[in-house]
C-alpha cells in the first residue's frame, strides 16, 4: 500500500468533507474570507485552499477556526456521534446567514433555542407569548415599541410579545443568542436571588 494514500476510505471522506463544512459555517456566519483571516491569522489563500480542499486540514489550522465559529472541534471534522442520540442537536437554516437550534422539543411549553443571527433591517412584529433573549456573543439590538437597547454578552431581556419588538445585530457582526418562548405567554417563576450582604 502507497504510504501517500489514507488508511481507510473514512478517513479520505472525513477529511474531504471539512472544506466544504467551513465553507458553509463561514457563510452562515456572513464572514468573507478576508474577515475570517482577520480573525484567525490565517491567510486569505490558506483559508480559501481548506475551503476548496486543495489544502489539507491540520489541527494549528482547525483549532483557531473552531474557536472563531464558536463551535467544537468535533464539528468541523465531523466525528461520529457519542452518546445518547436523543441529545444530538441538529439546526434549522433559514434565512442567508441565520441559524436555528432547537434545544427543547416540549410542544405548548416554554421553548428554548439557540440562535445565530444575520444583520437585517428592523420590522417590528407582534404576536402572543413571552420571550428572554441572553446574549451569547456579540451584541444584539432590542426594540421594544418606542425603546431601545444595545445588550452585550452576558445581558438579558425579557418583555411580552404583544408589544411591538425586534431584535438582531447592533451592527453588521452576526449576534449569538440563546432565546426562550412562552407560547402562551408562560413567565418564569423567580425561586433564587443574590445573597443579601451586610
Amino acid at each position: 500500500m502507497d504510504a501517500k494514500e489514507p488508511a481507510d476510505t473514512g478517513l479520505a471522506e472525513t477529511l474531504a468533507g471539512i472544506g466544504p463544512r467551513l465553507r458553509a459555517l463561514r457563510r452562515d456566519r456572513g464572514l468573507t474570507l478576508e474577515a475570517l483571516a482577520e480573525d484567525t491569522g490565517i491567510s486569505v489563500s490558506t483559508l480559501s485552499r481548506l475551503e476548496s480542499g486543495k489544502r489539507r486540514p491540520t489541527l494549528d489550522l482547525l483549532i483557531p477556526l473552531a474557536r472563531t465559529h464558536r463551535v467544537a472541534l468535533d464539528q468541523l471534522v465531523a466525528a461520529p456521534a457519542t452518546g445518547d442520540p436523543r441529545v444530538h442537536l441538529k439546526p434549522h437554516r433559514r434565512e442567508r446567514g441565520n441559524v436555528l437550534v432547537p434545544l427543547t422539543q416540549y410542544p405548548g411549553r416554554v421553548q428554548v433555542f439557540k440562535q445565530v443571527l444575520a444583520y437585517r433591517e428592523p420590522k417590528l412584529v407582534t404576536h402572543a407569548g413571552y420571550e428572554w433573549l441572553y446574549v451569547l456573543a456579540g451584541e444584539l439590538r432590542l426594540i421594544l415599541g418606542e425603546r431601545e437597547f444595545t445588550l452585550r454578552p452576558g445581558e438579558v431581556a425579557e418583555f411580552d410579545t404583544g408589544e411591538p419588538h425586534w431584535f438582531g445585530p447592533a451592527d453588521k457582526n452576526a449576534v449569538e443568542i440563546l432565546h426562550l418562548f412562552g407560547p402562551r405567554g408562560d413567565q418564569a417563576v423567580v425561586r433564587t436571588g443574590p445573597s443579601a450582604t451586610s
